[in-house]
């Protein structure tokens, strides 16, 4: 038996018209009638079902017209064409075989489930429209991404999962250990003795590979990570998750101006691919998920972004007439409120540069100003900041100056001074959120809908 994709009788179904094929799948609705009925059965190679025909003829018609939803089947049947109704083919099944049962209590039943209660079913929601679409998405991006980078030459770098390199500060990233927390070995002064550890030292599940990236840029010029990422955030916001994914492009000779350009481009290439081959997706998130999503993504594809320092958006904010929950500052962070309107502001995505130095991260570069580092955040409509990224400090006494007044320890991370010491040159990364990038796609308003199994704060289940 060979069995087709139903994917390939949408794609191709003039190619299959009136010709006999094997299929396998999962009943989604089985409409049974005195004399002949119709299953639903997707496979998961495609959004759409495809509508199969039985009738009386068969020998086990009776048993067929009881299926459940839920039963995986084979069917061999006849493709036909209908463009006349809404569905653009079905299959006149010539055989329907039950190859898994599903009792009635199943969860998944053909009616409209909450999101909090497909939480609860994680493992079972990719069968619903909604999830299928989102995950589908999700793959393709996923594929649209490292198509991106190899395209241009790239390298994708596997940076550690475990490690002793403290990038985004300790108190951020999960701690592992092997020793017995029952009985820990202690020093003198009454400490943990990590040199009985594992590793002979502390180690960490890492919250960013940028160190150990820059350290591939400084041999291949450009290249990208792309892999799951930890932080311990004790955050229950719509988009913070202990577990998610992390894009984080490092490249050499290239300075804040060509970062920005690179995630303009990037960006738009990955809406534009997943337009372009995930269009039943998108019509179905536009329909039932966000209004106006299609449009939205449409238009970042087609728009040029806009380019401001925090200084001049902070002016902006300050001359509205909004009453502010956090009043902008020239010294802080701006606020999610802040992003909200500085997009619909400019009517698109915005790149906010020129960050204060003491709110950014030790190894961003310090501008001739002294008060600001060459530092960027991209902000899209709707969901906020979606990418982070700066030129990095290539000078290394600045570099060793900064760490020291942010109190950074130099010694557990020489190796990347190294970087600087020989044959250091202008230098510059970002990273984006995986997830966040899917909500933006699909409009998907929670992290925990976005990634198969969500890790956050009292929950990891599955």
């Amino acid at each position: 038996m060979k069995r087709v994709r139903v994917k390939e009788l949408f794609r191709q179904k003039e190619l299959y018209n009136e010709k006999e094929v094997t299929i396998c799948g999962w009943v989604r609705t089985n409409r049974a009638q005195a004399q002949f009925g119709f299953l639903n059965v997707n496979d998961g190679s495609f959004f759409e079902s495809l509508q199969v025909v039985y009738d009386e003829k068969l020998a086990n018609f009776g048993e067929i017209s009881k299926y459940r939803v839920g039963v995986s089947v084979l069917v061999k049947g006849i493709v036909k064409l209908t463009p006349e109704l809404k569905q653009p083919l079905e299959l006149q099944a010539t055989h329907v075989e039950m190859l898994g049962d599903c009792p009635e209590n199943y969860p998944i039943q053909p009616k409209r489930h909450t999101r909090e209660f497909l939480r609860e079913v994680a493992h079972l929601r990719p069968r619903t429209n909604l999830f299928s679409a989102v995950f589908r998405i999700r793959s393709v991006v996923a594929h649209a991404i490292h198509t991106y980078f190899q395209e241009r030459g790239y390298v994708y770098v596997h940076t550690p999962l475990i490690t002793c390199a403290d990038c985004e500060g300790s108190d951020q990233m999960f701690k592992i250990s092997t020793l017995n927390l029952n009985n820990l070995p202690l020093t003198e002064d009454g400490k943990v003795d990590y040199s009985k550890d594992l590793f002979g030292k502390q180690a960490f599940i890492t919250g960013s590979g940028q160190l150990q990236g820059e350290t591939y840029a400084m041999a291949f010029g450009d290249i990208y990570t792309f892999g799951p990422t930890f932080r311990t955030e004790n955050s229950n916001t719509k988009t913070h998750a202990n577990e998610f994914w992390m894009i984080e492009p490092e490249m050499a000779f290239c300075d804040l101006e060509g970062l920005m350009d690179v995630e303009e481009e990037m960006l738009k290439f990955v809406i534009k691919y997943v337009l372009d081959n995930c269009p039943e997706e998108i019509d179905f998130c536009d329909k039932f998920v966000e209004k106006g999503l299609k449009e939205k993504i449409t238009a970042v594809v087609n728009s040029k972004f806009v380019r401001i320092s925090h200084h001049d958006v902070v002016d902006i904010l300050k001359q509205a007439k909004n009453k502010w929950e956090f009043e902008p500052s020239y010294e802080d962070d701006i606020a999610k409120e802040h992003e909200r309107y500085i997009t619909e502001y400019f009517n698109g995505p915005v790149f906010i540069t020129d960050w204060p130095k003491d709110i950014k991260a030790y190894y961003m570069k310090v501008n001739p100003d002294n008060k600001t580092v060459a530092a960027v955040d991209l902000v899209v409509p709707q969901a906020g900041e979606l990418m982070g990224g700066s030129q990095r400090e290539e000078n290394l006494d600045k570099l060793l100056e900064r760490m020291q007044e942010m109190g950074v320890d130099k010694d557990g991370i020489d190796w990347y001074l190294d970087t600087r010491r020989y044959g250091g040159c202008v230098h510059s990364g970002f990273g984006m959120g995986f997830e966040r990038l899917i909500m933006y796609i699909t409009g998907i308003d929670n992290i925990r809908d976005a990634i198969p199994y969500p890790r956050t704060p009292k929950n990891c289940e599955f």
